[in-house]
């Protein structure tokens, strides 16, 4: 399929067969995927932790849940977390952002986060990036440093939800030539 209708099919899924194990291989070519994203200065500034162990993913999933807001109780579902964690940036990203005033890292971690989940779709898997969650938990669970901000947890699995249609702003929104409109 054309690249279009391969990002019209993709989606964030929050119903996952619970009961079917992720093959090895196709995290190793979802996080080979990650690995090659682009970033400010070639930076990378971020760090993977796959959660694959049933026990301890059911502990990031409660760590993902809010009982009193309804939210993310889907994660449960999931057999694999991606946990995205922000590491330092180099010195000409660094120092490139101080100038600009932009926080590269976390542009940089979306351009990984995006690439995740293309990857998993391309693997026939589906995936939702969640940022709500517990952080200190997930720091005390995966042994991740005070010192490190854990940004996503990208949740991997066989989906078990229909393609919806996307619902989004036409072009005339978002897209203006030449000049802000």
């Amino acid at each position: 399929m054309d690249f279009l209708e391969f990002v019209s099919t993709r989606q964030s899924d929050r119903a996952f067969d619970p009961d079917r194990p992720v093959e090895k291989e196709k995290i190793e070519r979802i996080l080979e995927a990650a690995r090659l994203a682009p970033s400010a200065c070639n930076a990378q500034p971020w760090h993977m932790v796959v959660v694959d162990d049933p026990e301890l993913k059911n502990r990031v999933a409660d760590a993902t849940s809010a009982r009193a807001l309804g939210m993310n109780h889907f994660t449960k579902q999931a057999p694999v977390h991606i946990l995205l964690v922000e590491e330092r940036v180099n010195l000409t990203s660094g120092i490139g952002g101080w100038v600009k005033q932009k926080d590269y890292a976390q542009m940089d971690l979306g351009i990984v986060a995006a690439h995740v989940v293309l990857a998993a779709h391309a693997e026939g898997l589906g995936s939702c990036i969640v940022g709500w969650f517990n952080e200190p938990k997930m720091r005390e669970l995966l042994s991740i440093p005070d010192s490190k901000r854990v940004w996503l947890d990208i949740v991997v699995g066989y989906s078990t939800q229909a393609v919806r249609p996307k619902k989004r702003k036409t072009n005339g929104e978002i897209i203006s030539y030449n000049k802000y409109k």
